[in-house]
């Protein structure tokens, strides 16, 4: 079986530190499948912080939806090992937008891993998709 590949952008619009904490440690003794998609979480939550957001349920009225994540795992982490996440806007489309990830160690070009999410703009009061409003999109292709 062929392995899913994650290509990187050349550019990242945003990046961010984190530490490994223990209770990112599963029973291989390393960073666990989980964690990582908590670690993307966090990169995503704090990237729309940076560009002025107060949380993934205020962007410009609409509210912001996971429709699908994909993690490649490239080499492993410890408990206590400073990360690097790097976010970029890969794709817009008319509700949705994709961010793709890198995760490496800090101090070196080691990566652990690649991830790509869709993101669907949502309205939580009518139960739906909308459009990605154009001031988002202004800010995420900055």
């Amino acid at each position: 079986m062929a392995r899913t590949k994650i290509e990187l952008p050349e550019k990242f619009a945003f990046k961010t530190q984190l530490s490994i904490r223990i209770s990112d440690i599963n029973y291989g003794g390393h960073l666990g499948n989980d964690s990582v998609g908590s670690l993307i979480h966090e990169a995503r939550f704090q990237f729309f912080k940076s560009l002025g957001y107060k949380d993934e349920l205020s962007l410009e009225g609409v509210g912001a939806i996971q429709a699908d994540m994909v993690i490649v795992y490239r080499g492993e982490a410890f408990h206590g090992d400073q990360v690097e996440l790097m976010v970029a806007v890969t794709e817009i489309s008319k509700v949705s937008f994709d961010l793709t990830y890198l995760i490496k160690e800090v101090g070196s070009e080691k990566e652990i891993a690649r991830g790509k999410t869709t993101i669907v703009t949502y309205d939580y009061v009518q139960k739906k998709k909308i459009s990605v409003p154009q001031p988002l999109v202004e800010k995420l292709c900055s």
